[in-house]
């Protein structure tokens, strides 16, 4: 029996496929000029604001530490987001913009997402003195500004720029949740960012809700009716 010769050797092959599926240059050297990365965090949870960033890679580059590791930040352990955090910020120019309970409740958190990249593509143009050229938009939805853009869904698993804002977004905004955490004790944000877990839901039957609280979410909702029988 013959056994056919691979073409290519099978680490070659193995290389490849990991290369497809971490992120890359791709979309940024496709574009002339400078370039931003944008993603939000926070839409599922049942307590804190929706938090945006937008990011420029400074010489649109990383060392080769930090592209070894970054990925989508939901694909990240705490351990290494928090070890990315400090690096990414120091080789990148990044704006984090958010969008209030109050927001959420009043425009819905699709729009109040979408609001909070505004904001954030905005203040980071603002601070470079309006020279971003494109933006990259991580989902399908387009952000109401006048920048050029482009939407990518998954586009945190593809482009380094949004992988970048997703690590930076979902960190600061745990930091953030830690903080509100400690004057409002009962909900354990520090641990599970305000969203649905046992205890957050516990902390919420035991004390009722705050005005942190995104009472147009279905459990929150629930909860104030079941306080006024």
């Amino acid at each position: 029996m013959q056994v056919k010769k691979l073409k290519k050797p099978l680490y070659y092959s193995l290389n490849n496929l990991y290369n497809k599926h971490m992120p890359n240059f791709e979309y940024e050297n496709k574009i002339s000029g400078m370039i931003c990365g944008v993603d939000e965090v926070g839409r599922g949870p049942w307590a804190g604001p929706v938090l945006s960033c937008a990011v420029i890679l400074k010489d649109n580059d990383l060392p080769t530490s930090i592209k070894e590791i970054l990925d989508d930040s939901k694909k990240l352990t705490d351990k290494k987001r928090l070890a990315l955090f400090e690096p990414l910020k120091q080789h990148c120019h990044y704006c984090i913009a958010t969008a209030s309970v109050d927001e959420i409740d009043e425009l819905n958190i699709l729009q109040a997402s979408l609001l909070s990249m505004k904001r954030a593509i905005e203040g980071l143009n603002k601070m470079l003195e309006n020279k971003i050229s494109h933006a990259l938009i991580d989902g399908n939805q387009k952000v109401n500004i006048s920048i050029p853009q482009t939407t990518i869904v998954k586009g945190d698993s593809i482009s380094f720029s949004i992988a970048s804002a997703s690590v930076i977004a979902k960190v600061s905004r745990d930091l953030m949740m830690s903080e509100l955490a400690k004057q409002h004790p009962h909900y354990s944000w520090e641990r599970n960012a305000g969203y649905g877990t046992l205890d957050h839901k516990k902390g919420i039957e035991n004390y009722g809700i705050c005005q942190h609280h995104r009472k147009s979410f279905a459990p929150i909702k629930k909860s104030m009716q079941n306080n006024q029988k």
